[in-house]
């Protein structure tokens, strides 16, 4: 595909989002059929989940991911985390909870955005690597080298040959990080075309949420089956026993963090080093110190004086 199309495309894409907000603004905060508890179709599904418990259940699994983090830190463990899985899926929203309570010196998210001239001339897993753990680190990757099978093979960014190349070389790949001391975890966040229709528009009129929807996420709700098709080759070629694929069902986003992170945590396993509370020494006394005169500083105002 030459330069040209590609942005015709792109330009072509943009309009269809314009009319499409045009279209379902009146619309699009209307709940999924998927999440309707009412709904016949969600006869065969779980309720969602009460917010209550899920935030109880949510405090309850972060405290264990810090005692994880200790416990990675102090043994010199090695984890790589790679989230991949449908736009609008929830992985985003899933990794926030996860490194929420954690140490950012020992967890650090990977994504990565569209390769350089450069980086296309190197090895494909290169640009990747230079981003792995050292000893007692974390990384999550926010997509990562499935990007090949996935979106590069669907809007046609690689080839057929370079396709082939990455089914053969990435099982060989994983069990090599694995057999040097890694432990991969990967997660494919999976979501119903209903509810992913349902949670592009809802982006749609939150500015907040605006950016998360662009021409190429329309382009994946064009192409959902040949998605689909690309997901279900790549699972054949790549769910290794050494790094098995898990599915996490995220219709129901508060649900889908869940399981996930009390499926971490059942896959390190950590034991609780959390140190014992210390005891703090009294403060140093102000002796002759004296602070200078607050005239002489620049404070942030505060606009919300009288709002309490």
């Amino acid at each position: 595909m030459t330069k040209f199309m590609m942005e015709l495309q792109m330009g072509k894409k943009k309009k269809q989002l314009k009319d499409l907000k045009e279209t379902l603004e009146p619309d699009l905060y209307q709940p999924s059929p998927i999440l309707d508890d009412l709904s016949p179709q969600s006869e065969d599904r779980p309720p969602k989940l009460d917010r209550k418990f899920y935030e109880k259940e949510l405090a309850r699994l972060q405290i264990e991911l810090v005692k994880m983090q200790y416990w990675i830190k102090h043994t010199g463990y090695r984890l790589v985390i790679l989230f991949e899985g449908r736009d609008a899926a929830g992985k985003g929203g899933t990794i926030k909870r996860i490194t929420e309570p954690l140490n950012p010196r020992g967890c650090k998210v990977v994504a990565l955005g569209t390769p350089s001239d450069q980086q296309k001339s190197q090895w494909y897993f290169q640009r990747y690597v230079e981003h792995f753990p050292s000893a007692g680190e974390i990384v999550l990757f926010d997509r990562s080298w499935y990007n090949r099978a996935g979106v590069e093979k669907v809007m046609g960014f690689c080839t057929a040959d370079q396709v082939a190349e990455f089914m053969q070389s990435c099982p060989q790949f994983e069990r090599m990080l694995v057999r040097s001391g890694i432990t991969l975890i990967k997660y494919w966040f999976s979501v119903s075309d209903d509810e992913q229709e349902a949670r592009f528009r809802s982006r749609l009129k939150d500015p907040a949420r605006r950016w998360k929807l662009s021409p190429m996420d329309l382009e994946s709700r064009d192409r959902w089956v040949d998605f689909s098709r690309a997901k279900d080759e790549m699972f054949a070629s790549t769910n290794i026993p050494e790094a098995p694929w898990f599915t996490v069902e995220a219709d129901d986003k508060r649900r889908a963090r869940l399981n996930c992170i009390q499926h971490l945590l059942s896959k390190v396993p950590y034991i609780d080093m959390t140190p014992e509370p210390i005891e703090l020494p009294p403060r140093q006394s102000v002796g002759d110190y004296q602070r200078p005169p607050l005239n002489e500083q620049f404070f942030v105002p505060d606009h919300y004086r009288g709002s309490d």
